[in-house]
């Protein structure tokens, strides 16, 4: 979608508008659905009563019918999407692999001391502004960014080695049981 410049600054004009609205106006979301639903009822009866008045056609409203089969699927696809999501927390916190974890507890880090400096809705903004607008500035400046890219893993899996030999490989860890078949 990002390629398509009119869709894409449609799109990014809108969640600014609403960024905007809830955040800088501190417009709240209840209040906004109450009006925009006051606006449709008003204008669905002028509408209508002046269709009466001056003969035009009335309004046709669809009825909007939602499938029990339709929520089903939707619950049985959340269900399974949370199973997953807990297996891997699960596989993570076993602790089976050291590396995948702490990284896990990082990135949990990081994100809670981002989260702290920013309101949620502003932090949503700025992940929405990303993603509209990354895969434009990647695509312009591909090369420059793989090499930074590459050189920044260099040097994490540089300090990784040295937290590796000073700090994690002299943690204790218990004997190896080997379980044997009976």
């Amino acid at each position: 979608m990002w390629r398509d410049k009119r869709s894409s600054a449609a799109v990014l004009i809108g969640g600014t508008l609403a960024w905007f609205l809830f955040e800088v106006l501190e417009y709240n979301l209840l209040t906004l659905l109450c009006h925009v639903s006051i606006m449709a009822m008003l204008v669905v009866f002028l509408w209508s009563n002046a269709a009466a008045l001056m003969n035009w056609t009335p309004p046709k409203i669809p009825d909007v019918i939602l499938s029990e089969r339709a929520f089903k699927e939707v619950a049985v696809t959340f269900h399974h999407k949370f199973n997953q999501f807990s297996s891997i927390l699960h596989h993570i916190a076993s602790g089976k692999d050291l590396k995948l974890f702490l990284m896990a507890i990082g990135f949990l880090w990081i994100i809670s001391v981002i989260g702290s400096c920013f309101s949620a809705l502003n932090l949503l903004y700025f992940v929405f502004v990303c993603i509209q607008t990354l895969p434009a500035l990647y695509e312009h400046y591909e090369y420059e960014v793989d090499h930074l890219t590459a050189k920044g893993m260099q040097e994490l899996k540089k300090l990784y080695r040295n937290l590796d030999s000073r700090i994690l490989s002299k943690i204790p860890r218990g004997p190896a049981v080997v379980k044997e078949k009976l």
